[in-house]
């Protein structure tokens, strides 16, 4: 087909259309981020990719897997999961900063298919809203601690003060988290370099605790379970990809910055991650020697006491509540602007009406308020031990497809595609590596198997996951990637430097302007139309019929 569009066959925009033309406010929801929108630098993009890291879980989940299995095994448990975080997020994001795209995004294909990715789009919105109420949580003692106020109040605070920030996305997060970034490392890292410079005596009792059980000893199945624990994270690199996606195009004057941010804001955000938890068994081992270990899992109890021993005592509550608050706020705008992104994406497909993003944030938010008044910080390593089986076999499973099944088998497209009517409804190659992986884990940490393989079901789910996603794609020979191999456009979809075309077309549907990768001709017209506009096709006028299997 041309690449020109005929105005005379389009048909006036309507409510729902017009809705999802406003992309300022929706930040380019469910669909490829344009070249004229991502207007930062690599650098600001990576600080702000990076400011959600700034949330308090981290301490917790240190600071729960030292008091239960001793530092040994916790340092251990946070380095075996450190590992394998950085390895599978690579080349995710690598995929969301090259050609602009979320995870879900990627997600489709790269083994799920246009619905398949529903599945994961849920798993990733729960992740944020697990996290949501934990940092919500989190927030809820500092503010107990320092105002007075009763945690159930403190809950509805923690969520109703991110809605105004997290409305107009990355626009207004990218000040947000570049301005607020210096003040919290400031914070964060002052007091701990204070306790060691000052008393080094608690760098030996902190290597030396041995965890409440008393053995102290490195043991195997200790560390799986607190691994499994840590790797509850591992859907984090979703988040930083809905940051990476805003990207600049990667040329040969940039490629060192464009590189360095992709690095350190996407797989590198578990280094700081890492670091943050052995802190958390440190502030721990300190906290259980001043003040007893009840207190000794909660943040703000962890940097009151570090405050405490370098700072007037007019001042440790204050700042100890403004480090809460600050880290609070940096990462809960991130995961309920991220939730509300895979929620949209999850419904738009299922339903084909786009209700705008804005109603999923509160979605989002209600789920986090449920948790957090349900007291889900006391049985936090519970809930993250259980979780982390689902997001280990998503994040392997996606990961593998690209880094195996795209590179080294050949047999997955080497471009990622995400438009409707080009994708299989279902691929069985995620589905399956996923399922089987997801469920057999989950079985394992509910002793299905016995108390022995308990421990394992972390590992489990990352082997099955990686076993499974080429042997199903060799078994089916790849043809259930591409519904379509052409779009019916003749533009090419990438540039001489191997980015994302900036060409433009109307959508004839919404009479809206966007870039070549987001379009896709339209079956009952000479014209083309976006992405969005196929999704929310009731009846799939606009849909291109599947191309007949190649002899």
């Amino acid at each position: 087909m041309s690449t020109t569009e005929s105005r005379a066959t389009s048909t006036p925009p309507t409510t729902t259309e017009s809705r999802a033309t406003s992309e300022t406010l929706e930040d380019y929801t469910l669909r490829f981020a344009p070249r004229s929108y991502r207007r930062w630098t690599p650098a600001v993009v990576a600080t702000t990719a990076l400011g959600g890291i700034a949330y308090m879980a981290d301490f917790s989940i240190g600071a729960g897997i030292g008091l239960a299995h001793g530092t040994g095994n916790a340092l251990l448990a946070i380095a075996v999961a450190a590992v394998v975080i950085f390895a599978t997020g690579f080349p995710l994001a690598y995929y969301g900063a090259r050609y602009n795209l979320d995870l879900d995004l990627i997600t489709r294909g790269s083994g799920f298919g246009y619905y398949g990715s529903v599945l994961t789009s849920v798993i990733f919105a729960s992740f944020t809203f697990i996290f949501f109420a934990l940092e919500g949580s989190i927030m809820a003692q500092g503010l107990k601690l320092g105002l007075g106020l009763p945690l159930w109040l403190g809950y509805l605070v923690s969520t109703l003060m991110v809605i105004p920030l997290v409305i107009y996305g990355m626009s207004a997060l990218s000040k947000l988290q570049v301005w607020t970034t210096p003040i919290w490392l400031l914070l964060m890292v002052g007091p701990l370099v204070y306790l060691v410079a000052t008393d080094p005596g608690t760098v030996d009792r902190f290597l030396s605790y041995a965890g409440t059980g008393g053995e102290g000893g490195i043991d195997t199945a200790s560390v799986l379970l607190g691994a499994g624990v840590c790797l509850s994270l591992i859907a984090q690199i979703g988040e930083q990809i809905d940051y990476l996606r805003f990207m600049p195009p990667k040329t040969e004057a940039n490629r060192r910055t464009w590189w360095t941010a992709v690095v350190m804001a996407g797989p590198g955000w578990v280094v700081l991650g890492a670091l943050k938890q052995a802190i958390g068994v440190f502030l721990a081992v300190y906290i259980i020697a001043e003040v007893g270990a009840d207190a000794a899992p909660e943040p703000i109890q962890q940097f009151r006491g570090a405050f405490d021993a370098m700072l007037p005592s007019w001042l440790v509550v204050p700042l100890a509540v403004v480090l809460v608050v600050i880290s609070q706020i940096k990462i809960n705008v991130t995961n309920a602007y991220s939730g509300s992104l895979a929620w949209t994406n999850s419904f738009t497909r299922v339903t084909r009406r786009y209700p705008g993003r804005l109603v999923f944030v509160l979605v989002n938010l209600g789920f986090a308020l449920a948790l957090m008044e349900a007291d889900m910080f006391s049985f936090l390593n519970d809930i993250l031990g259980f979780y982390s089986n689902c997001a280990i076999a998503w994040i392997v499973t996606v990961a593998t497809d690209i880094g195996v099944n795209k590179y080294l088998l050949r047999i997955s497209p080497l471009r990622p595609e995400f438009r409707r009517g080009m994708l299989y409804a279902v691929n069985p190659v995620g589905v399956i590596a996923f399922t089987a992986a997801s469920g057999l884990s989950i079985a394992m940490y509910f002793h299905a198997l016995g108390d022995t393989l308990q421990p394992y079901s972390p590992v489990a789910a990352a082997v099955i996951a990686f076993a499974l996603t080429p042997l199903v794609a060799f078994v089916t020979k790849g043809r259930y990637y591409l519904r379509r191999t052409d779009d019916g456009l003749d533009e090419p979809m990438l540039d001489a430097d191997g980015n994302p075309s900036a060409v433009t077309y109307d959508c004839h549907v919404c009479h809206q302007s966007y870039e070549r990768p987001d379009l896709a001709a339209c079956a009952t017209h000479d014209a083309i139309v976006c992405s969005l506009c196929l999704s929310t096709d009731g009846v799939g006028d606009h849909v291109l019929t599947a191309q007949p299997p190649l002899a």
